[in-house]
């Protein structure tokens, strides 16, 4: 098996094809992909590895730096090492990594044995999929589209956002005033939703890299004070609907397994978990002397 590093976000999608076939599963590598295609100013540092053998692809990966090494499902912890062995030659600063169970626990023993490195588990996570939106009566109010005014205020929010779900989530200034700006204004498939009760903005929530035939929900914020009255189970149920109305086939979202009530929320508003994933924090590592790169 050899590592290759493809410089081409397409080239990489269509050569990874039979590792990401499962669109749900593999719907944060399938959107971070499709959003280096469209809009390759968003992540403008990327690295695409790709683990191959002479039956085909073995192993895939992306890594947008700053951000965590996302991984794809690979049955095979052979190919596992020679990417590991291939990172440490690229001596990339990795500050963690996230894929599906079993892949995942399979990536983080190969890291420890071939590094000494440390792979601290950071967060348990429930992949969901929704086809058709459950039946359901939520908050008072209305939902409508994020506007270029509610800049300042989504801002705000996303810093606690980030602070209270993401804290090991590196936080970068410009590049989230940049990336909430985009959303809203209104171009491209990204976008923000808001709920307002009584003209007052309550919660928020958003969707983005698309996959082909699905989207991905996130993220979904309400602050403290107001949660409890329904706000985003309506809010993420509208957004849902209005995606599967134009065109989408899926709606895909990431939830924390530890929080049981916002995994109740989903699953009442007809999302299923198809997947458990995992974020690992990777320890600094011991780095051999040559890895096969291609």
């Amino acid at each position: 098996m050899k590592t290759e590093i493809v410089s081409d976000p397409t080239d990489f999608r269509r050569r990874a094809a039979p590792l990401l076939a499962d669109e749900a599963r593999h719907n944060l590598i399938l959107g971070i992909l499709g959003t280096l295609i469209s809009a390759p100013d968003v992540y403008p540092e990327r690295r695409l590895f790709l683990v191959t053998d002479e039956s085909g692809p073995q192993c895939a990966a992306v890594m947008t730096p700053p951000y965590n090494l996302i991984l794809a499902d690979t049955p095979d912890p052979k190919a596992l090492s020679v990417l590991i062995e291939a990172l440490l030659v690229e001596d990339l600063e990795m500050p963690g990594v996230i894929g599906n169970q079993p892949t995942i626990d399979r990536f983080v023993g190969e890291w420890r044995r071939i590094t000494g490195g440390r792979a601290d588990l950071q967060m348990e996570q429930g992949v969901f999929v929704l086809t058709e939106v459950s039946g359901i009566v939520g908050g008072p109010g209305m939902p409508r589209p994020g506007e270029p005014a509610d800049q300042r205020l989504l801002e705000q929010w996303m810093r606690t956002f980030i602070a209270e779900a993401l804290p090991d989530e590196p936080f970068e200034e410009e590049r989230q005033q940049r990336a909430i700006a985009r959303r809203l204004s209104g171009e491209g498939p990204n976008a923000y939703w808001l709920w307002e009760d009584d003209g007052e903005v309550v919660s928020w929530s958003g969707h983005g890299n698309p996959t082909g035939r699905g989207i991905r929900i996130g993220p979904v914020y309400t602050p403290r004070a107001l949660r409890g009255r329904g706000y985003a189970t309506a809010l993420v149920a509208a957004q849902s609907q209005w995606l599967l109305d134009n065109g989408y086939e899926y709606c895909f979202l990431y939830t924390d397994l530890a929080n049981p009530t916002s995994n109740a929320i989903y699953e009442r508003i007809g999302y299923r978990k198809i997947a458990e994933s995992a974020v690992y924090g990777l320890g600094a590592p011991n780095k051999p002397e040559s890895a096969p790169i291609g």
